[in-house]
């Protein structure tokens, strides 16, 4: 049985501010939460309709559908909600191949692209402090549980880049063509907002500019959603890994 407080913490969750003053955020799915519980968060609470799964019995509440559809934020609940201890991340690698987002707003881009990282091998994202948090439940659910294998750091952009020794492109609507420019096989790659691309500042400091050029015949397209750019971009950087 869920209790009402229990319900107002769950609910209060699909709220940035409760979740950084709870240090807490949701998953919901079967899928999602096992990738969870096989990982390195730490689980506070299970919420389910079954029983099958591995886990402390005090960690686990056996609830009803009804009762599941009261706390889910989905239109269609499946099983299982569990409440996760946001982990501390705080020192980032600032010389291994990254994705920088700079102020990324979509938490579905934002999820795609941290299970794009987690396809591709790319271990850590770094995000601007103004881009959407990772934990919000729609980032969560679009990422798949690959936010479970992908370390996330909200970071200050211009620092980071200065701190790192690494090759930062940028990647820009009028960018030099992604398949015949030279591009180190280590590498920050920053993608910029969803209306305004990247920020003055940080186009004023990266090294190279980078674009995916149309290949319609009217070329008519005015622009490629964030998250399609992102997968285009790392499968040509790995292709060139893949053939060197």
């Amino acid at each position: 049985m869920v209790t009402k407080h229990q319900i107002k913490l769950i609910k209060s969750l699909s709220q940035k501010k409760y979740r950084n003053q709870e240090g807490l955020f949701i998953v919901e799915g079967i899928k999602g939460v096992k990738e969870f519980l096989t990982s390195d968060f730490e689980l506070v609470q299970l919420y389910s309709t079954q029983s099958n799964f591995e886990v402390l019995e005090d960690e686990m509440t056996i609830i009803s559908f009804n009762e599941l559809k009261r706390i889910s934020s989905l239109k269609n609940p499946n099983t299982v909600l569990a409440l996760f201890k946001i982990p501390i991340n705080t020192n980032p690698n600032f010389n291994t191949t990254s994705i920088l987002l700079d102020d990324i707003r979509d938490p579905g881009n934002l999820g795609t692209i941290i299970r794009l990282c987690d396809w591709f091998g790319i271990e850590q994202l770094i995000c601007s402090t103004n881009t959407v948090d990772c934990f919000n439940p729609k980032v969560v659910q679009a990422s798949m549980g690959s936010l479970a294998r992908v370390k996330i750091y909200y970071h200050d952009l211009l620092e980071f880049i200065k701190k790192s020794n690494l090759q930062v492109i940028g990647t820009f609507m009028e960018g030099n063509n992604v398949y015949t420019s030279n591009i180190s096989n280590n590498v920050l790659i920053v993608l910029g907002n969803e209306a305004n691309g990247i920020s003055p500042e940080v186009e004023a400091i990266v090294d190279a500019k980078i674009g995916i050029p149309k290949f319609g015949k009217l070329k008519a397209t005015e622009s490629l959603n964030v998250a399609n750019a992102a997968a285009i971009i790392l499968s040509e950087l790995k292709r060139r890994s893949i053939e060197m």
